[in-house]
């Protein structure tokens, strides 16, 4: 891949973090989505933000002097590690704050809800999304990640593509895209809603964990995000058509 120095305008956001995952907080600090909104380039995203692409460019560029890390290393898994990777790290996050999280956000709501309506809002957000979630991360662990892995499975043995019940891996992929879409848009609406979670001067201590909670929430659904939507769903569809020219 050509350097962001000479960026073409048909280079998507999820190729450049990709390549570099610490460009991806470059792409935050612009409100740039570079998970749910990787197949967008740099261009249209600009445009459509207002934002001079040049800015971006020139704040990505800064990063390529310095010495990289081994967060490259994920794009060079093969799908069922990778889809396991994603399971045991971003899936286990998940499933194991959401309960606290949850009864945080009710606490601090009933605390605080009077003087801040927007806290009422935030626990009912987060409810949302918190079963959206669960119902999502069942479907990927019970359907599509076995498929993953069996499709793997028949790339290193030389066999056929396995039997699904739903159809082309495409169908799922495009469900589970929609669904990270979903939860992106609620979880940026908690944001916005929070003024990027500014805490009062009077915020007691569940009302200042649960606002650090919740950006740290936000920040391992976009890494998680990213994995899938822009490593693991391509190379599968990658290893799919490789597999039916063989």
């Amino acid at each position: 891949m050509e350097t962001i120095g000479i960026l073409k305008k048909e280079e998507t956001i999820g190729e450049i973090v990709t390549s570099d995952f610490r460009k991806a907080q470059v792409f935050k600090s612009f409100g740039i989505d570079f998970c749910c909104g990787g197949k967008k380039t740099v261009a249209e995203v600009c445009e459509k933000k207002g934002i001079n692409p040049d800015t971006v460019i020139n704040a990505l560029n800064q990063l390529n002097a310095q010495d990289s890390t081994t967060e490259n290393e994920h794009s060079k898994w093969n799908i069922a590690f990778l889809a396991e990777y994603i399971v045991n790290t971003h899936h286990e996050y998940v499933k194991e704050n959401i309960p606290f999280m949850t009864e945080l956000a009710e606490k601090v709501a009933r605390v605080h809800g009077a003087e801040h309506p927007e806290l009422v809002k935030v626990a009912e957000l987060f409810g949302i999304v918190a079963n959206e979630l669960i119902s999502h991360l069942m479907k990927e662990e019970r359907m599509l990640f076995p498929f993953i892995k069996e499709l793997h499975a028949a790339q290193i043995n030389g066999t056929q593509i396995p039997p699904t019940v739903f159809g082309d891996v495409s169908n799922p992929i495009q469900m589970m895209e929609s669904e990270h879409e979903q939860a992106g848009d609620i979880l940026r609406s908690i944001r916005e809603i929070t003024n990027n979670f500014a805490l009062p001067q009077e915020a007691c201590n569940s009302y200042t964990i649960l606002f650090k909670k919740l950006e740290e929430f936000e920040n391992d659904l976009h890494r998680h995000v990213h994995l899938e939507n822009n490593i693991l769903f391509p190379k599968t569809l990658a290893v799919k058509k490789e597999l039916e020219s063989a």
